[in-house]
């Protein structure tokens, strides 16, 4: 009887496995691009991808032996891999649409709000109807335009901020610096001093909160105790550098559903902590604002929250989200797209720009040229520095902000590519065609392109004009890429920052 039982259980799990196999075959039978070798049952082409070496790299090299479009199979997911020219443009316009969706993940679903975070949301009427939200009322150029002089504001801030670093230096040469470098030269950690420019900016637009992080620079260049306000500060930085990680992570239930209960990589239990981290901040904000329209102290001058609670009240719900959710969400969006890829664009710059001087002193000679050393250089100016603006088009050419990651949900396709490095896209005759999508294209390009464009210029501009800049001991800037939502430096970039200025224009 057990001989026979088993013989049954063995012939069901057969003609399972061989129906299994014939519908696999048939659902396949219209996709023609080559899969790599080496896929292992259940995890696919996983163990190819691994955590220490970016996934664009790994794909970059399978698509010089496969060609410009593969599939790859990711768990019990199947990927389309693209990354020739001709095709992405195909992507990413005549059939935009079929590429425009976003797969479910559990970062979604724990540190982003349950699909109330829309930018990682599927395509849909509530992705829709976020969208017009951000680029009509959010990040229209008018509204940019009146934070023109909030741009100025923190630029100068972290401007002067670096001065009073280089003054507490001129009795001195900073220890572990080259004897070459000026009296006063001091060094800055600018991977973090990149990190504050944008976060405070998009803070005090967003909320109207000036949570200035800048004590938290000195603090850790002298050793000066924390006060609440500044603790406060780098609890949220940690959090919100956290929650990019986090986001940009391999989650192997991504692709593996039925095994998130175990939470093999702890991901899972490290973003449920998050979420309640950046909740208590994104939930303080529009309380704050609320309370101050009950108490007649509103704001003459309407920040994003503002003009979110005037568009989603507080007791309502959209397609399926509270209108609460869908302000944190979304003012959680800003923060993330306002702030790290910036900051990743900006610290490739001016790594790039320290291992070819040639270009870093035709920077400051076209400044020189332009703007000069009498007064600091305006965001009017930027139209003039076509050499600061080639070079910015060139970092992003060669580091884009949002890399190839690994898609885990492959619905009716989706492009990943590296185009930017491809030889062979940007060869015509002996010329180079410099085609490049930083931000994206099609539905789904970035809102706050724009706006990232004018942080970006002023912000280096402004460093590049105030101070000569070299590494502590002349090396070469390391230029590994790391690991996270967006593409950042493996390493820190520590350089010296000395003022070539008159001391008035930093005091003002």
């Amino acid at each position: 009887m057990d001989r026979q039982l088993l013989l049954e259980a063995t012939g069901t799990l057969l003609a399972f496995l061989v129906l299994y196999c014939l519908w696999k075959s048939k659902a396949s039978t219209g996709i023609s691009a080559p899969e790599p070798k080496g896929a292992w049952p259940i995890i696919g082409h996983l163990h190819l991808l691994g955590e220490k070496t970016p996934v664009f790299r790994t794909l970059a090299a399978m698509a010089d032996k496969h060609g410009p479009i593969f599939t790859i199979q990711i768990g019990m997911r199947r990927a389309l891999v693209v990354s020739g020219k001709e095709t992405i443009m195909e992507c990413f316009t005549t059939n935009d649409r079929a590429f425009v969706s976003r797969p479910k993940s559990a970062a979604v679903k724990y540190m982003g709000y349950d699909g109330a975070m829309s930018v990682f949301g599927p395509h849909g009427p509530y992705w829709r109807e976020l969208r017009k939200v951000m680029i009509l009322k959010l990040l229209a150029n008018s509204r940019l335009e009146l934070m023109k002089h909030l741009r100025a504001s923190e630029v100068g801030l972290c401007i002067n901020d670096l001065y009073s670093l280089c003054v507490k230096q001129l009795n001195g040469v900073s220890e572990g610096l080259d004897n070459c470098h000026k009296p006063g030269a001091t060094k800055v950690d600018m991977t973090h001093w990149f990190r504050l420019v944008p976060m405070n900016l998009m803070l005090r637009a967003i909320a109207g909160k000036d949570i200035i992080m800048l004590q938290d620079l000195r603090r850790r260049r002298y050793g000066l105790s924390e006060d609440e306000k500044d603790g406060e500060a780098r609890l949220f930085s940690r959090a919100l550098d956290q929650f990019s990680f986090l986001t940009g992570a391999f989650e192997c239930s991504d692709v593996i559903p039925f095994i998130e209960w175990m939470d093999l990589q702890g991901h899972v239990r490290l973003m449920k902590q998050n979420a309640k981290v950046m909740d208590c901040f994104m939930s303080r904000w529009p309380e704050e604002h609320v309370q101050s329209r009950k108490n007649g102290q509103a704001k003459e001058e309407h920040d994003f929250m503002d003009v979110l609670l005037s568009i989603f009240p507080e007791d309502g719900m959209e397609h399926g989200h509270t209108n609460k959710n869908i302000i944190k969400g979304t003012a959680l969006s800003l923060i993330l797209g306002g702030s790290d890829t910036t900051t990743a664009t900006m610290t490739w710059a001016l790594s790039l720009l320290l291992n070819h001087k040639k270009s870093l002193k035709l920077v400051q000679q076209e400044l020189d040229m332009h703007v000069g050393r009498e007064r600091w250089v305006e965001e009017s100016d930027i139209k003039d520095l076509i050499y600061l603006q080639a070079v910015v088009k060139e970092t992003l050419r060669l580091y884009p902000p949002g890399p190839p990651r690994i898609n885990r949900r492959l619905s009716r396709g989706r492009p990943e590519r590296f185009l930017h490095r491809d030889v062979k896209a940007g060869e015509r005759g002996r010329e180079f065609e410099f085609e490049y999508l930083p931000f994206s294209s099609g539905r789904r390009s970035c809102p706050g392109a724009r706006a990232a464009y004018l942080m970006i210029h002023l912000t280096l501009a402004r460093l590049l004009q105030g101070f000569d800049v070299a590494t502590p001991t002349n090396e070469a800037v390391d230029m590994s890429e790391g690991l996270g939502l967006v593409l950042p430096k493996a390493t820190l970039l520590e350089v010296v920052v000395s003022p070539r200025l008159k001391r008035e224009l930093y005091l003002q």
